[in-house]
């Protein structure tokens, strides 16, 4: 009788060799509905593992994780793709892992380390508060992207790659302002972020003192529950409470574009027009942003290309026993059909 091989189930389930290993070793970057068509097939051939090939493999596979905390976040999803495809050029394993907004994404990456032999990490989405010493505990090279790192912690121990969210926020806030707007509301995320969202909204304020308007902050509002905030549901959800609160403003600014197009459903359903009632902003660059009608304004982040430095700076840092560095991107202001001249 014929043994089965790992070659014959892949050609079985239509898959590659190394889609069923991954399926054989609980691997996370696979969909369920794949893992359990491989499973199922194996089950059927009674097909049996080689243990010791699959533990030399595992132990000498050369693994790059991508550490992520919000993965429904839509911002993240062209970047996830860059990484997979600049991380599977150059011969290395990617492994993409889920941190939720409640772990601590240090323990996840000590634990990855042991278990899978990391070569390097990658930090996608989040906010970074832990101190000098615990960072020390990583002793693989790693980059921070796309996040802000607690100040006081010498960078010189770790890479980053990001745009400057306060002053970003601030080019969007000053649009609005140089279209005559000065009652402007914020979505933000929850009062308590000192990440993203925080930092989005010191923009804002910064944006409305330089030209001394008044700060109301009733028409800074947050997410008070523990949630998703970057997401349309929620923005939608502020901004009938906004619209509700019966507060006087003229703009209204996300602190993603997500947010922004729940809002503006929100603005819509409510008789109101975009943008002869009130103008739009967000904040991405989401290609939803461009398709959504009125198109969205935006501040667009450059995320193939932060994600192929974060790539670059990662290799550099593994292969060439490069020092830390750090890159900083510019946004683009992108001013679309969501907002208006206002008439004084």
């Amino acid at each position: 009788m014929k043994t089965i091989t790992i070659r014959d189930i892949a050609k079985e389930c239509g898959v590659g060799v190394s889609t069923v290993s991954r399926a054989i070793n609980n691997h996370p970057d696979i969909s369920d509905e794949t893992r359990e068509k491989i499973l199922k097939v194996i089950k059927e051939k009674n097909f049996v593992p080689n243990d010791t090939a699959r533990n030399l493999k595992c132990t000498q596979t050369e693994t790059i994780a991508v550490l992520i905390k919000g993965i429904d976040n839509p911002f993240f999803q062209k970047m996830i793709k860059v990484f997979e495809e600049e991380i599977q050029h150059r011969k290395y394993t990617f492994l993409l892992h889920r941190v939720d907004s409640n772990q601590d994404e240090l323990e996840v990456a000590l634990q990855l380390i042991k278990e899978r032999k990391l070569k390097g990490i990658i930090f996608l989405g989040g906010w970074f508060s832990h101190d000098e010493k615990r960072l020390k505990q990583i002793k693989v090279p790693f980059v921070l992207s796309t996040i802000s790192m607690f100040d006081g912690v010498d960078k010189k121990i770790y890479s980053s790659v990001s745009v400057d969210d306060i002053k970003e926020s601030k080019k969007a806030v000053d649009c609005l302002c140089d279209y005559g707007h000065e009652k402007i509301a914020i979505l933000a995320a929850q009062p308590w972020d000192e990440s993203i969202s925080g930092l989005r909204v010191q923009g804002y304020k910064k944006a409305l003192e330089e030209r001394n308007i008044p700060i109301n902050e009733n028409l800074i509002r947050y997410t008070l529950q523990e949630e998703n905030a970057f997401t349309m549901e929620n923005g939608y959800k502020l901004m009938k409470e906004l619209l509700k609160s019966n507060e006087k403003f003229t703009a209204v600014y996300a602190v993603s574009d997500s947010m922004a197009i729940g809002a503006s459903k929100a603005i819509l359903e409510s008789g109101k027009k975009i943008p002869e009632d009130y103008s739009v902003m967000g904040f991405d660059g989401l290609d939803i942003s461009y398709y959504y009608n009125p198109s969205i304004s935006t501040i667009r982040q450059p995320v193939e290309e932060m994600a192929k430095e974060t790539s670059r700076i990662l290799f550099n840092l593994i292969e060439n026993n490069a020092e830390n560095s750090h890159m900083l991107f510019e946004g683009e202001l992108l001013v679309r059909q969501s907002v208006a001249r206002l008439n004084k």
